[in-house]
């Protein structure tokens, strides 16, 4: 009877939410005739912890007391019954409203039903049976706190643990320096002997100081471990202080499992990338074969030559890995994660943004190559620069002028610009001269261009075959304009400028020879005499007069 008296007056006051649950080992066992325990939504779960532990997790609203109220409610309890000290012990009692925990027979806190995950496999037994565990040990540990004797041991324990701690730096830093007295001198001999061509391959001082620097990293690494290692054990000597030591082995634990059972994972999948990539790497052996079959002659095609040949190589190289990158990507560590993708997105707007130029300068680039525009060697006019091809590159050009230049010129540049070239009718590694002299109507058009032929013929490297020719290009208002056109093959490799200028002194000497000025007359007035040639002069030296 006095039960059933106490079972109820706990219900009456739960409904009231006046009092604790401090009532006897039955307090709710009588209010099966109340409402059953709901949960309230949009309520957050309250967590109970006595001295740094995590007892339970209250999630339902009991008798109108939200889960923060219970859980404070509790945690009273327990304190109050911990403060009485004593050899107490934990159990669980089962009603009808769900399960008490309790302290030598005193309920602390109530396991409702609406407390137990739904979704999840454990029972309202097992639930309450872990949080009577954990009190159990939140008591325990109360009264090795109490202890004197429990108190020395712990600090003996952690004096012991410190010593250790220290001689292990010790050891340590000693190690430190003897790795760096013997490893980094010997790395840095081996140093000395990887050369290449006769050059030293890596610089002394650089691998001492990388050495170093590796070392370092990998002490203080060690050195953390240890002090971590530390700080738990000192913790977990200490019952207020003991969950926080049991959380730091917890984590530690988990992290290097984690590392450990990721990297074992990601085996397969970067076993798969690895095989893609020896398969493309297969693969571009293979056109690499038929490249240089095609370069030494053994394989002809129409649409590949020795010009176009290392381009094609160098897109079919990258047109496979970007396949093979493609085809293994899946199975990259991480790929399928936010940050990587959010990483590839990245990139992917910056090239679209900011690589609009570099596309543009590439498509010059191939235009240039496959459409054989210019070739290198050849001697090309592009806009006003002039000079021989050196190199053609996918985004730029070089030229050598002749004259101590050298010019690099933007793709895009060349294929919107009017290109001469000079090279492309002479057979061999020569070119195209041609110059432009002015000279009055007073002087016989056949004997300029007599002189002007007698010059190209004077020029070491000017071939005779084809013979040069000279062109009347315009008749301006004061003198008519004579254009020498010849194809120079010089038998030592020299710049079109040098040959070109040596052209000129030989124009310069002949027209000399015969008197006549290299001169362009410009007329304010009309003058005394008509300036024309009679016909007897037409045929002055060097000009000969046809055979009749």
């Amino acid at each position: 009877m006095r039960r059933l008296l106490s079972v109820l007056f706990c219900v009456l006051a739960a409904s009231m939410s006046a009092l604790a649950f401090a009532g006897g080992g039955a307090t709710v066992e009588a209010a099966s005739a109340a409402p059953t325990s709901a949960a309230v939504a949009n309520l957050p779960a309250a967590t109970l912890k006595v001295l740094n532990r995590k007892i339970f997790e209250f999630h339902a609203t009991f008798l109108g007391v939200p889960p923060i109220e219970r859980a404070a409610r509790a945690r009273t309890n327990i304190e109050a019954l911990l403060l009485e000290g004593g050899a107490s012990t934990v159990s669980v009692t089962s009603v009808d409203q769900g399960r008490l925990v309790e302290i030598d027979g005193r309920m602390v806190f109530l396991v409702a039903p609406g407390d137990v995950d739904p979704l999840g496999r454990q029972t309202i037994d097992e639930v309450a049976a872990q949080a009577a565990k954990r009190l159990q040990q939140v008591v325990s540990e109360t009264s090795e706190g109490r202890t004197l004797e429990a108190f020395v041991r712990a600090l003996i324990a952690s004096a012991i643990a410190t010593v250790v701690f220290a001689a292990v730096l010790w050891v340590l830093a000693r190690g430190h320096r003897w790795t760096q007295r013997v490893i980094v001198h010997a790395a840095a001999q081996k140093a000395e002997s990887l050369t290449v061509a006769g050059a030293v391959l890596l610089d002394k001082q650089r691998v001492f100081t990388l050495l170093r620097r590796l070392l370092a990293i990998v002490r203080w690494f060690l050195v953390a471990i240890v002090s971590y290692e530390w700080l738990s054990f000192i913790l977990s000597r200490f019952p207020y202080t003991r969950p926080w030591g049991e959380q730091l082995n917890e984590y530690l634990l988990t992290t290097v499992f984690g590392i450990v059972f990721g990297i074992v994972d990601t085996i397969p999948g970067i076993g798969v990338a690895i095989a893609i990539f020896f398969v493309a790497r297969f693969g571009i052996g293979l056109l690499h074969g038929f490249f240089e079959r095609v370069s030494s002659g053994e394989n002809s095609t129409r649409w590949l030559d020795a010009d176009t040949m290392p381009t094609t190589r160098r897109l079919a190289s990258i047109a496979v890995w970007l396949f093979a990158i493609a085809m293994a990507y899946p199975y990259l560590p991480g790929a399928q994660t936010e940050a990587f993708k959010g990483l590839s997105v990245l990139i992917g707007l910056m090239v679209s943004l900011g690589a609009s130029s570099i596309v543009g300068q590439g498509a010059a680039g191939l235009i240039l190559t496959y459409s054989r525009t210019i070739k290198v060697g050849e001697y090309v006019r592009i806009g006003d620069q002039e000079g021989t091809v050196t190199e053609m590159g996918m985004f730029t050009t070089r030229i050598r002028t002749g004259l101590g230049e050298e010019l690099t010129l933007p793709n895009s540049l060349i294929t919107g610009s009017v290109t001469k070239n000079y090279s492309r009718v002479v057979k061999g590694r020569g070119y195209v001269l041609d110059t432009v002299v002015t000279i009055g109507y007073d002087t016989p058009w056949r004997q300029v261009e007599a002189m002007l032929l007698e010059a190209a013929k004077r020029t070491s490297g000017i071939l005779q075959t084809p013979s040069p020719r000279v062109f009347q290009t315009a008749l301006s208002d004061y003198y008519p304009e004579y254009r020498l056109v010849c194809q120079a093959v010089p038998e030592q490799p020299r710049p079109r400028a040098e040959v070109l200028s040596l052209l000129h002194a030989n124009i310069q000497d002949v027209f000399n020879e015969h008197g006549v000025q290299i001169m362009s007359p410009h007329y304010m007035g009309d003058p005394a005499e008509a300036k024309v040639v009679a016909p007897e002069q037409w045929y002055l030296s060097p000009a000969k007069k046809p055979e009749a």
